[in-house]
């Protein structure tokens, strides 16, 4: 997400404290640049939420409270009164750990108006640093949403951050008139119940100017990230699961051969919604005559050759080439040779199986041996010529590395991919 360039990433409430812990700390250890934001809804959570941040960058406990009369009888069994004393307790504890805290009240739009303002004052005073107003029923048309935040904003002199709900098709252009009444914070995600991200950015991209209205979204890293989310989606959701050499694919369509010139093929890069860099253009073209050289490539491959060559590391090792053999009757070896500023270094090693061999023999011309956290295989098309992807993620250091790699040889992807992972630890360690 940091790579997107969204200033905030929101995780949920901590439940099991031993494993949700230990994975908010480990996202915390790759994110830099991000506000980390957990919920918590009770003083357990708020202290669960102040462990898990500890050594997070830039920390923010999130405070996620009704203001409206039916959800705080139903969900924290509290009267209005009670509730004011419950908000001022929740933040002051949350500001006591950490500097950073956010009231995020749901189901404003259904809250009395004058309980509201009291609330949001009450946690201004007791140190909330930002508001977030939720449109969590949906009961109000855009322009009215939009006029009901300007109101409470101007009675309380409090600049809001907004979360509509998508429950009715209505969260961008709530999202949209509320900006232009002077909302500078929008809560958005990819595939979710809340302001749809992709049209939302998209309409800051191509109606900003007019409106004097900008973000720092990095759109190619937007796009790509969001094909990758729908693929995890879909893998988990339905029953699309890949077995060894049959899957269900959409169609494809084959759309250039190895006679095509680069300026063809950045323009199908483009029609796939990517906005490349000039090196990262040059990348993508070299993969993709790689590539060409053994088949046609259709816009799955082309859409693979793009996130496994574009927007990556410089590479300090690249594969020259490899021989690895495998027999029923003997351990696999592998004999590899790479580049590496230029010079030519080699290896030969053996193993159980020829990815194992091809791994090992890396190590050894590497020179070090980094723990394999996972290693994934899957095909990216189908057929005879179909174009085999791997993931890798080498731990090195307290710190996990993925790489990926594509070829009509999965072993060949393999080594592709190890490699990505090893030039991302090299590149962060220079």
């Amino acid at each position: 997400m940091q790579k997107i360039g969204v200033d905030t990433i929101e995780l949920d409430e901590i439940n099991d404290v031993n494993t949700e812990v230990l994975f908010i700390k480990t996202v915390s250890s790759f994110v830099k640049d991000c506000v980390i934001s957990v919920k918590a809804r009770s003083v357990k959570s708020i202290e669960n939420a102040a462990l898990a941040l500890q050594n997070t960058e830039h920390p923010r406990i999130r405070v996620e409270l009704p203001v409206s009369a039916v959800n705080m009888e139903y969900f924290c069994q509290k009267k209005p009164a009670k509730m004011l004393t419950f908000i001022e307790e929740c933040v002051g504890l949350a500001k006591s750990h950490c500097d950073d805290v956010e009231l995020c009240a749901t189901d404003a739009t259904r809250a009395e108006k004058d309980f509201l303002i009291t609330a949001v004052n009450t946690a201004v005073k007791a140190g909330a640093t930002s508001i977030t107003l939720c449109d969590s029923a949906c009961e109000v048309f855009p322009d009215d949403f939009a006029d009901f935040i300007a109101e409470i904003s101007e009675k309380t002199g409090v600049s809001f951050g907004i979360k509509c709900y998508n429950k009715k098709e209505l969260a961008l252009a709530s999202a949209i008139l509320s900006m232009k009444k002077g909302v500078s914070v929008i809560k958005t995600d990819f595939e979710g119940i809340v302001t749809p991200f992709i049209p939302f950015a998209d309409t800051i991209k191509d109606c900003g100017n007019k409106y004097s209205v900008s973000s720092d979204i990095n759109y190619t890293q937007m796009y790509q990230i969001s094909k990758q989310i729908k693929k995890l989606i879909e893998n988990t959701y339905t029953d699309r699961k890949m077995v060894m050499g049959a899957s269900n694919f959409e169609e494809e369509t084959v759309l250039l051969d190895k006679d095509s010139v680069k300026e063809d093929v950045i323009r199908e890069v483009k029609k796939l919604g990517y906005n490349l860099s000039k090196a990262d253009e040059e990348l993508v073209y070299e993969e993709f005559l790689r590539v060409a050289n053994n088949k046609q490539v259709s816009t799955q491959d082309l859409d693979a050759i793009i996130a496994s060559s574009s927007l990556q590391v410089p590479p300090t090792y690249k594969l020259d080439s490899y021989l690895v053999t495998s027999s029923s009757t003997m351990k696999s070896n592998a004999h590899i040779i790479l580049t590496k500023d230029g010079e030519i270094i080699e290896g030969l090693s053996n193993g159980n199986g020829p990815v194992d061999a091809a791994f090992i023999t890396l190590e050894s011309i590497i020179g070090t041996r980094y723990e394999l956290d996972d290693f994934q295989i899957g095909a990216v098309t189908r057929g005879k010529e179909a174009m085999g992807s791997a993931m890798i993620k080498l731990r090195y250091a307290g710190k996990v590395y993925c790489g990926n790699g594509i070829s009509t040889d999965i072993i060949c992807a393999a080594i592709r991919a190890y490699l990505s992972a090893v030039n991302k630890i090299v590149y962060e360690e220079k």
